[in-house]
């Protein structure tokens, strides 16, 4: 009665065939036409929801001190170290060029840097260098003894061999940043220019949370520019190769730029901002939709081979495949659906709109190829008779039949060694690192790193209980204590603290004698000496980042160098661990820009665990109810998760960590991946159900989709294989696991499922 249905519904949207590709074209256009309200963003923070914790309490921070936006310019001269009148002009330069700088609200360098010393009775504050072309040697001599001493830029703004310094510049972004990103790097990069062009032998290097987000935009861009137009020849190239019919490759890719077209128009409709997680939602929904409607002309195409009428031969290939099409597309959006569960926003974009376009897939695979095949001039040769060797799928299903039990044992065996190695995986990330050294900023923020200081910082606000308590000297010792203790863990290069301040005022205000670098023991004149230090600092050079209005907290800012997320975690734990047992009324965990994203790959695999179990168990009831059987529908359950086991298991010996990507892996490749043993399991069920034995109905099974199934992985590895050239680690790491996924899924198919169905339907 179904079979009925869909034969008198194939007849009738060939009847109609323009009206049908006039009706899709209409709905195509009218969904495409909110492309042009797509927006790409360069805010790194569009990865974080907003109930993420640890972002809460970074935002807290900075609405306690000062926002953390950032530029920071090293300069290194190809010879001797950066205490030359020519290296300190350059500095100088740079730094007046930091105050032109868009958006810009604090400057801080080696050459402005507010050196504090006492001249008789009178605290002197003012900037190390001034007119750096006019300096004696001996000049040059004390700038450089003062500036490796000194805590506060020592290790942050000259390296301590003196080779390297840096420029930092702090701004103060608009809500809508993005326009204000790119036009604080341009000016930078042109002043960088400039300063090259003037001073031939010096390099300089740029990185920051700012420099940062436009690297974002920049891959972003990539992705979607470069990457779309290369799976879209691949998928051609493969899909003429593979079906050898030049006509049935043309109404695949027609399906395909319908299917593109009406999700990325929808995600325009509704205002979608693209990042670099959710830029290849366009590839791979492309991707997916082959994997529907190559079915469809694969069976025509065999159809033809043996003498059909083409019509007829449509009428046959959408009665066979409209049933697992349909089960397929339902399965892969419920894989993606389960995306929501992520902690990361744009991972629920991608979920939502690719569930979307394989909807989309499934709608035009069933209204518009039908019509466009019995419209294009579509022809295949007759299949010759079949003399002396076998076809492939012939002779693979009887090595499969014959060697079941051998290969059972093997492939377990395999899968067993790989599963050994998911213990090795580290869930870790690297800001920085999700950038190749493509992009410029990772390559700047590689040598900044090894040449002057870190870029990822643990932060802390530390109360002293009390308004103006900041200057007591029990608060001053427990956090200068805190202070030295990260100074002594191997992965910090620099610690700002309050302390290094009150120890110099110290000195200063007795002389600049070395005696008195020391706390003051009274805490009044301690707050009269940070009084008197306010009051002469420079304009811009205040101290808004370091201590709260009420006086009542102090900043302290811990620099590491290079450090994966996982290193952050661990050094926070200690410390909470040091502050439990030293200072309790300061415990608390870390903040800052990388503690967030140190935090941010674990959250999301714990969210997208429960999104996964979700999604699996929707789609196992879905097979068992298909296939009507418990032991079927559980049974097909396995070649869906082993692969993915199989690919985390070589992962873990190639790689050995994983990030931010891995969370989703399961999730996306469950719902892909599933599609090949739904229509494997239909065909076997159907040879079953005709009187055929389990071997015969393996090799049936083998004859009627072995081909399909092989195109389909062929064209979805190419597919998700190109993003393993994208420089963006998460859409590499992504496209590199998926891929491999896909490929274990197509051996767990054609070897394992056939002789575990052997196995268990042992039925005549």
């Amino acid at each position: 009665m179904a079979e009925a249905r869909l034969d008198r519904y194939t007849a009738a949207v060939l009847a109609y065939r323009w009206p049908v590709v006039l009706l899709a074209s209409v709905a195509m256009l009218a969904l495409a036409a909110g492309a042009r309200f797509i927006t790409v963003t360069n805010d790194y923070r569009i990865l974080l929801g907003e109930d993420n914790p640890q972002l809460a309490a970074f935002d807290a921070l900075q609405n306690t001190y000062s926002v953390s936006n950032q530029a920071l310019i090293a300069v290194t001269p190809r010879e001797g170290t950066v205490f030359s009148r020519e290296v300190l002009g350059a500095i100088e330069e740079l730094t007046e060029a930091g105050w032109r700088t868009p958006y810009s609200g604090r400057v801080n360098s080696l050459t402005n840097y507010t050196h504090s010393e006492g001249i008789e009775d009178d605290l002197v504050v003012g900037p190390l260098v001034e007119d750096a072309q006019s300096l004696s040697d001996s000049d040059l001599r004390r700038v450089e003894s003062i500036a490796l001493g000194a805590a506060d830029i020592a290790g942050r703004l000259v390296a301590p061999d003196g080779r390297t310094a840096g420029v930092a510049i702090d701004f103060v972004l608009p809500e809508e940043h993005d326009q204000a990103v790119v036009e604080i790097t341009d000016f930078l990069r042109s002043e960088l220019d400039q300063v090259r062009a003037d001073h031939p032998d010096i390099d300089c290097y740029l990185t920051g949370d700012v420099v940062m987000n436009r690297a974002f935009a920049d891959a972003t861009r990539d992705d979607l520019e470069r990457l779309t137009p290369i799976v879209l020849v691949i998928i051609v190239g493969l899909t003429v190769l593979i079906l050898r019919s030049f006509w049935g490759a043309a109404a695949i890719v027609a399906v395909l730029v319908f299917v593109v077209n009406s999700t990325v128009g929808l995600a325009g409709w509704k205002g979608v901002v693209f990042s670099p997680t959710n830029a290849g939602i366009p590839i791979i929904v492309m991707v997916i939709a082959i994997a529907d409607s190559i079915h469809i002309v694969t069976s025509v195409l065999l159809g033809l081979r043996r003498g059909l009428e083409r019509h007829a031969a449509i009428v046959e290939a959408v009665r066979i495949n409209a049933y697992p099409v349909l089960i397929t597309s339902v399965t892969t959006a419920i894989g993606f659906l389960s995306l929501n569960a992520s902690d990361s926003p744009p991972f629920r974009v991608l979920g939502n709109y690719v569930a979307f376009g394989g909807l989309c897939a499934f709608l035009y695979t069933m209204t518009l190829l039908p019509a466009l095949l019995s419209l294009l001039p579509l022809r295949a040769r007759a299949a010759p008779p079949q003399r002396g060797k076998p076809a492939f799928f012939d002779q693979l299903a009887d090595f499969v039949i014959a060697r079941r039990r051998p290969l059972l044992a093997s492939l377990s065996l395999v899968i067993v060694v790989l599963i050994i190695g998911i213990p090795r995986i580290e869930l870790s990330d690297n800001m920085a690192r999700y950038f190749d050294d493509r992009y410029e900023f990772r390559r700047h923020t590689d040598y900044i790193v090894d040449h002057l200081t870190g870029v990822d910082k643990l932060e802390y606000s530390l109360a002293s209980g009390s308004e103006g308590g900041i200057t007591r000297p029990e608060y001053l010792r427990k956090v200068e204590a805190f202070a030295d203790w990260f100074r002594q863990q191997p992965e910090v290069t620099h610690v700002q603290a309050f302390p290094d301040i009150m120890k110099r005022l110290n000195k200063n205000m007795h002389g600049d004698d070395p005696a008195y670098h020391r706390l003051p023991e009274d805490p009044d004149l301690a707050a009269q000496y940070l009084l008197l230090y306010e009051l002469s600092l420079p304009f811009g050079s205040d101290l808004n980042d370091r201590i709260d209005v009420a006086k009542s907290a102090t900043r302290m800012v811990v620099v590491t160098r290079n450090a994966w997320s996982r290193d952050l975690r661990e050094l926070d734990q200690r410390a909470r661990d040091w502050l439990a047992a030293k200072a309790p009324e300061f415990s608390q965990p870390a903040s800052g820009l990388s503690v967030v994203f140190a935090h941010l790959s674990l959250r999301n695999i714990h969210s997208m665990l429960r999104g996964t179990i979700v999604a699996m168990a929707l789609i196992s009831f879905i097979l068992i109810w298909i296939f009507r059987s418990v032991r079927v529908g559980l049974l097909s359950l396995l070649p869906n998760f082993v692969p993915a086991i199989m690919s985390f298991g070589l992962w873990g010996y190639l790689v050995g960590h994983v990030g931010i990507a891995s969370s989703v892996v399961i999730a996306v490749v469950f719902g892909i991946v599933v599609d090949d043993t739904v229509h494997f399991l239909s065909k076997y069920l159907k040879a079953r159900r005709e009187g055929l034995a389990a071997p015969e109905a393996v090799r049936s099974a083998f004859n009627t989709v072995g081909h399909a199934l092989w195109t389909t992985t062929a064209v979805l590895s190419a597919g998700f294989l190109v993003f393993a050239t994208s420089g963006f680690e998460v859409s590499w790491a992504l496209g590199l696991l998926v891929t491999t996924t896909i490929l274990f899924a197509l051996i767990a198919d054609f070897l394992l499922l056939p002789t575990l169905l052997i196995a268990i339907d042992r039925r005549n």
